[in-house]
């Protein structure tokens, strides 16, 4: 027998369970009344409200002993194995134990997160047509983020911008931007913060991560090393994931929901600054020289901090991280996002529909 009857039984068990789990996640309407609008916002709230108050990720943390553990299970595994003795009985033990881990870990994945990738969002909530759109439409949307930064950028304070350092500052500007957006869209409304920066900042650029959310602890991490520029966008980017948007575009267009009216031009500039490589990037696949046109065209300040991020990247290109990027876009395209980690810049597509359906200068 493959399985022992006790570990059977419980593998069988959380199959079910998957197994039911998964027909939910397969009518969106369904994850949106029952999941996404109910059990997931006050659940999630808890996990903020019993964490958040520590001035370090626990999350973090349960990932370093969830690799301390592997190792050893591993380490154990090799040291029976060299002892002798039955090896099919330790082979299908091993796999035994590896199904009802993976299941488990599946299973809290969805249940604390997780199902939200299969929710209406906020397409349903904001009754947005999401449709294609031609180059005509990056025109217009490129020439009014561009307007907008030239706004705002003269508002920016060089020295205020060591500020950024502080993840303090960082939260409370982050909960700021979604107070003050809350009171137009009250499904915004975000409560019991719980913003830390990354125990593992210095060994980031291998992975390429600016930020990330936990889905275990309800946490979001901050790398602290990427330019001060980019903090305040990268924050409200992980509380819109806190909020339950799940997707990558989702969570872009709820951080410039929340931070293109802010009364901080610091999160505006952040965010503008966002979108506008968004939209540059698509211009650049359609058309490099009028790319290049809205690029010579952006303020100064605008060119400096293109400059600084450029040299950003070049010093945090290493030959491990191509490696993880795809491993990352595996899993983007796992999780309903078909275009993996191009699913970034679909925020693209949100910011044209919502400029057709509220006029180009609600962006």
């Amino acid at each position: 027998m493959f399985l022992r009857p006790f570990l059977l039984r419980k593998v069988t068990l959380l199959l079910v369970v998957a197994l039911l789990l998964g027909l939910l996640a397969q009518s969106p309407a369904l994850v949106e009344r029952w999941y996404s609008l109910g059990f997931y916002p006050p659940f999630s709230k808890v996990l903020r409200t019993g964490l958040g108050w520590l001035p370090f990720s626990f999350g973090d943390l349960l990932y370093a002993a969830a690799v301390i553990f592997l190792i050893w299970k591993a380490a154990r595994l090799v040291r029976r194995w060299r002892q002798g003795g039955p090896k099919r009985h330790l082979l299908q033990r091993l796999l035994g134990q590896m199904l009802k881990g993976a299941l488990v870990v599946y299973l809290v994945f969805q249940t604390f997160w997780g199902l939200n990738y299969s929710r209406q969002g906020i397409a349903a909530q904001m009754d947005l047509k999401v449709l294609p759109y031609q180059l005509r439409d990056l025109d217009i949307l490129a020439q009014q983020l561009q307007t907008r930064l030239e706004e705002t950028a003269p508002l920016i304070d060089t020295a205020a911008r060591t500020r950024l350092d502080d993840n303090s500052f960082l939260e409370a500007q982050g909960v700021q931007a979604y107070s003050e957006v809350a009171q137009r869209l009250p499904f915004l409304t975000y409560q019991a913060p719980s913003v830390k920066p990354s125990l593992y900042s210095a060994v980031g650029h291998f992975v390429g991560f600016t930020g990330y959310y936990n889905p275990f602890t309800g946490e979001a991490q901050i790398k602290t090393s990427i330019p001060h520029f980019l903090k305040p966008f990268v924050t409200a980017h992980e509380m819109a994931h806190q909020l339950g948007y799940a997707k990558e575009s989702e969570a872009n267009f709820v951080a410039f929901l929340a931070g293109h009216q802010s009364s901080d031009p610091h999160m505006r500039y952040a965010v503008y600054f966002e979108m506008f490589l968004y939209t540059l990037s698509d211009i650049r696949q359609r058309d490099t020289a009028q790319a290049r046109q809205y690029r010579q065209a952006a303020p100064p300040r605008v060119q400096r901090d293109l400059q600084a991020l450029a040299q950003y990247l070049e010093r945090s290109r290493n030959p491990v991280e191509p490696y993880m990027s795809w491993f990352y876009d595996a899993y983007l395209r796992w999780n309903k996002q078909p275009q993996g980690k191009l699913a970034y810049n679909e925020v693209v597509s949100w910011l044209v529909a919502f400029g057709k359906k509220h006029g180009r200068t609600a962006i």
